[in-house]
């Protein structure tokens, strides 16, 4: 497995490999790996003859300068993963690597990106779109790897798709979760104990707003949920959201299919979000 920190050294390889007929999968990620990333590897190792992944944590994708100060960072471990399901490449580069000029361009995703994480933080989404396209133009690929638990960033980097008109095709991957239903994220490492044994309740709460989108209305499951949380005593809600999984936009009457229920939640100052189509 190579490790570049590079543009040049990684876009080099890129190029090469594509003149020598071969594909590329891509799965962006920013390190803190676990066996979800390691799911979307195995995933373009299979359907690809060569897989890079990136390991970059983003700085303007964070609203938060906190969250980017204690967001975990186990580069060795991570490249201990990714070497055991034969990575071909992992591309690690420095902040001034990636961004040695400020950043500029600002992005126009409409209504795709003023709802839920949009609405509760701001740029963020301007960040994800900035990096996403340059990994995507240093790495070349022909196919590009991202799982469903980032669901709004998964339509979001769609429409980048569209309206750059970049040619390569965006894979969606299912929710990896541990077996108490827990979503699979980085941030959880950063759970205490107590915590951990709290935050299954969050898919525990979205099973249950599934099991009544068969016979009642948006916003009656919407009263449900926030009731749920509303005397948890761990566990803040933030938001939860239902919505069109194309449009994103919110539905409040008839559950109808391609619905789901998006939700964001506080354990402490760690914040979780999570997903369940609903028909």
């Amino acid at each position: 497995m190579i490790v570049y920190e590079t543009i040049r050294e990684t876009r080099d390889f890129a190029e090469k490999t594509r003149q020598s007929g071969k594909t590329i999968g891509f799965v962006p990620t920013m390190g803190a790996l676990h066996e979800g990333h390691i799911s979307l590897v195995k995933r373009a190792k299979e359907e690809n003859d060569v897989v890079i992944v990136s390991i970059f944590v983003n700085p303007i994708q964070f609203n938060n300068p906190d969250d980017l100060k204690k967001y975990p960072r186990t580069l060795e471990k991570d490249l201990l993963m990714l070497s055991a399901v034969d990575c071909d490449l992992v591309f690690n580069p420095s902040v001034h690597e990636m961004y040695p000029e400020k950043v500029e361009k600002d992005y126009d995703f409409g209504d795709l990106a003023t709802v839920m994480e949009g609405e509760f933080r701001p740029g963020h989404f301007n960040g994800v779109a900035t990096v996403v396209q340059r990994l995507f133009e240093i790495t070349l690929p022909h196919k590009a790897y991202f799982g469903e638990k980032d669901y709004q960033q998964l339509q979001i980097i769609r429409a980048l798709v569209r309206n750059e008109k970049l040619d390569l095709d965006i894979v969606p991957c299912p929710i990896s979760r541990e077996a108490d239903g827990l979503a699979r994220s980085s941030r959880n490492e950063r759970l205490t104990p107590q915590m951990r044994k709290a935050v299954p309740y969050i898919h525990l709460v979205l099973e249950e707003a599934r099991s009544l989108g068969r016979v009642h209305q948006a916003s009656q499951i919407i009263r449900f949920v926030k009731a749920k949380f509303s005397d948890h005593p761990l566990l803040k809600l933030e938001y939860f959201s239902i919505a069109d999984g194309e449009t994103l936009q919110p539905v409040t009457g008839e559950i109808l299919p391609g619905n789901y229920g998006f939700i964001a939640v506080f354990a402490g100052e760690i914040r979780l979000i999570d997903n369940i189509r609903l028909i």
